[in-house]
């Protein structure tokens, strides 16, 4: 545990130059969201640098182009099992904020299914005059008739929660409603509610999410809701939910002190009981009477010592009563991890990443064991098993059917069903937005500094030739042991590889390709590997003539956006162009700016001697008046309750002051996105390219 100290201290210990104390950073008053002083900075500067990217003979046919793709009806409806139903949320043009909509899976299968439409977003907006932005829904199973329905004002992680009967196609009348806030709920029964809100003063963590775990029944005002448990105001947050299986249900509460560590009690009675597994392993589900959890680290328990990222099951009286004898459902190898679980009836299902390509298994419980059998992929791409929008799953819980899309750089995505067989069959398909004949994809391996092998993909054009001349981008993210693998992009292609330009995916430590590992070995004071492994992965371009410094570009959004924006701060002679999305940006002061005191695990707390690291690579900090830096493109959204914009604002204003070129884009909507629908998705996604072309041709 590092040791506090004080202010005083640190602004002896670091020179100005090198680390600004929050008392002397002239732009604080950009970190109040809504000050009339930053939003109409924020709007000048918005308007002045879109018009001079827009100016790009290439932005106004990408846009066409992007505007027309989004709105397609062709693109593919993707489905969500909810008991007999499969529901879609859909937008386009004639539906910006979109529809809920549902129909049968006889009829899902065909052509062109016919719809029934549950909830109408833009008519409900319009009735009643807010800028409503689909979220979430939490339904009640195995009918699924009662459902929480999330709804943001303009893209924010805040919602307000309101009942609904799908039977009616209604909101309930004196139902259940939480106002706007960061909320964790589920259904316990038709009549009760798990809820984790903001209860009002003193009821939120410094990270900003609920510190208590209530219990809340119907009819009555959400204050008499009952406490079952009560977190610490330094941990992250903390609720209650229901795991609804046919062999039962398992009331539980999670607490979270920190990100990937956690614990999780099982409410027997009016009684907790702590599920004694690893603080950083993570409880994946209850199956067939059976407990699933997957391993951070190395587990040694009974005798046995089972590996980091192992999958491991055990009966749920057998785990009660004291016996830890698991099952080793998957086990993990140098270059292969466990990506994704789910489960249908009687099958669990998951998928693995072989060198960052997908695998896909299907288990049985037996008397004897577990039965496994691959389930045969139409290449060596990508599989998600998760509904993009979250309105369902991919899962029957009433059969054993289930979906599963598969993507690569150069196939458009296809929705598979698998039968009850294991039997697969594609159902969907992308139309092709853009022409891949004669485009190549290669794999190859940069070496950081401390000579850590690092894959990274190359998405060639047609007719490509390394001769040092290739306008090239990197995307990277690395962080949260978030995986970031190949996939078909109509913005990627029609806005990039189709004009001649090369996409680069790094995969970078920090991220989750290759296990809990990958990301352990970038996460605070080994932090700076993320920003070494992505200047390797340039400089191993530059090498191979792929590109040369003049023509390559990088960027990336969230903790993407942090990346790009310290790799340019410490290496400014490698690139030409950045795009920081949404990006943090101050280390120094993230923990005070919305979520921000939740990823202290990740990137460590400046308050604290962890800062002798972090103002290493801290870019807001780091920033120098004398360096040679790229016209960088920051862009963020006024809305995003989860990054704060003031990390953007901040990075652009100094960088001015100091006499830098930089572009900036701020949409007052949106959230943590690029844009609250379709159409300002593409807008934003329009922008990117055509700075990057700009830049880079």
């Amino acid at each position: 545990m590092c040791h506090r100290i004080s202010i005083a201290i640190l602004i002896t210990l670091f020179a100005a130059t090198v680390c600004v104390a929050a008392d002397e950073d002239p732009y604080l008053w950009m970190e109040e969201v809504e000050n009339e002083k930053a939003l109409a900075w924020a709007k000048e500067r918005s308007e002045t640098d879109t018009a001079a990217i827009e100016a790009a003979p290439e932005f106004a046919e990408i846009y066409a182009s992007l505007i027309e793709i989004y709105n397609s009806r062709d693109r593919i409806p993707f489905p969500g099992f909810r008991g007999a139903w499969i529901y879609n949320f859909w937008q386009d043009a004639e539906h910006v904020r979109g529809i809920w909509r549902r129909t049968f899976l006889s009829e899902y299968v065909k052509d062109s299914p016919s719809w029934e439409i549950v909830l109408d977003l833009d008519a409900l907006a319009e009735a009643e005059g807010e800028n409503w932005v689909w979220s979430e829904v939490t339904c009640l199973e195995p009918d699924y008739r009662r459902c929480m329905i999330g709804l943001s004002r303009g893209g924010a992680d805040a919602t307000v929660v309101r009942e609904f009967d799908t039977f009616s196609k209604e909101f309930v009348a004196d139902g259940f409603v939480l106002p706007e806030a960061k909320h964790q709920i589920d259904w316990m029964d038709n009549d009760t509610l798990w809820v984790a809100t903001d209860f009002g003063e003193g009821s939120l963590t410094n990270s900003g999410y609920a510190r208590f775990a209530k219990k809340w029944r119907r009819g009555t005002p959400l204050e008499e809701a009952t406490t079952v448990f009560e977190a610490s105001v330094d941990d992250v947050f903390t609720f209650a939910y229901s795991s609804h299986t046919p062999e039962g249900r398992f009331d539980l509460v999670n607490l979270t002190p920190e990100f990937f560590r956690g614990t999780n009690y099982l409410m027997l009675g009016e009684r907790l009981v702590k599920i004694d597994i690893p603080e950083d392993a993570q409880l994946q589900a209850f199956f067939k009477g059976h407990l699933l959890v997957s391993l951070r680290t190395d587990w040694t328990i009974g005798g046995t010592t089972y590996p980091q990222d192992a999958l491991l099951a055990i009966d749920v009286d057998d785990f009660l009563k004291g016996r830890r004898d698991f099952d080793v459902l998957f086990n993990p190898q140098e270059r292969v991890a466990l990506d994704q679980v789910g489960s249908t009836r009687r099958y669990l299902v998951y998928t693995t990443l072989d060198n960052v390509h997908s695998r896909l298994y299907r288990l049985a419980p037996e008397e004897n064991g577990w039965t496994k059998e691959e389930v045969e992929l139409p290449g060596i791409g990508t599989v998600s098993l998760s509904q993009p929008g979250s309105t369902g799953s991919y899962f029957s819980d009433s059969t054993d059917d289930f979906f599963f899309t598969y993507t690569d750089f150069v196939t458009p995505t296809s929705l598979f069903a698998v039968d009850r067989e294991g039997k697969t069959k594609k159902i969907k398909s992308s139309p092709a937005w853009f022409d891949a004949s004669g485009m190549g994809v290669v794999q190859y391996e940069a070496a950081s500094k401390d000579g850590t092998k690092i894959p990274y993909f190359v998405f060639m054009p047609k007719d490509f030739e390394a001769d040092g001349a290739n306008p090239t981008v990197i995307y990277a993210y690395g962080g949260f042991e978030v995986s970031r693998v190949p996939r078909y992009s109509a913005a990627d292609g029609t806005g990039w590889v189709a004009r001649g330009g090369v996409y680069v995916l790094a995969n970078i430590r920090g991220g989750g390709e290759f296990g809990p590992k990958w990301h352990q070995a970038a996460v605070q004071e080994k932090h700076q590997n993320n920003f070494d492994d992505l200047i390797a992965v340039a400089e191993d371009l530059i090498e191979r003539k792929i590109t040369s410094p003049k023509h390559l570009g990088i960027m990336g959004g969230s903790q993407g956006g942090l990346l790009v924006a310290g790799c340019f701060v410490q290496r400014p002679d490698l690139f030409n162009a950045v795009a920081s999305a949404v990006p943090l940006a101050d280390m120094k002061r993230y923990n005070k700016l919305l979520a921000g005191a939740s990823w202290m695990s990740e990137y460590g707390n400046p308050d604290t001697d962890d800062w002798e690291y972090m103002k290493l690579w801290s870019p807001y900090q780091n920033l120098d008046p004398e360096a040679d830096y790229p016209e960088v493109f920051f862009w963020t959204n006024t809305r995003d309750d989860r990054v704060h914009p003031a990390h953007a604002r901040k990075m652009v204003a100094r960088m001015t002051e100091q006499g830098h070129k930089v572009y900036y884009y701020e949409n007052t909507e949106g959230g943590h996105s690029a844009g609250a629908n379709l159409n300002a998705r593409a807008y934003t996604d329009a922008l990117e390219y055509a700075y990057l072309w700009m830049k880079l041709r």
